[in-house]
């Protein structure tokens, strides 16, 4: 999925991102650019520098798996500025 948000997934939408990933029990990773991250680490996920245009793979794998990925893929859609 494709980043849309012309300022990327900064500090703010980054941090309600790993929020709302970290309701979720099961384990949730994002990779970009041959790098995996575990989307419930802000740092790490500022550490990706996600702009506008960036191309990431959402995986979730666990108990509540589907929501989560389906959650997550509509906050991801939905970021503006």
């Amino acid at each position: 999925m494709m980043i849309i948000n012309s300022t990327g997934l900064h500090a703010r939408p980054a941090a309600k991102f790993v929020e709302k990933a970290s309701s979720y029990k099961s384990d949730i990773y994002i990779e970009y650019k041959g790098e995996e991250i575990n989307a419930k680490s802000i740092l790490s996920l500022m550490s990706l520098g996600l702009t506008q245009g960036s191309t990431i793979t959402l995986r979730v794998k666990g108990t509540d798996q589907e929501r989560a990925f389906q959650d997550l893929k509509t906050f991801i859609k939905g970021l503006t500025e």
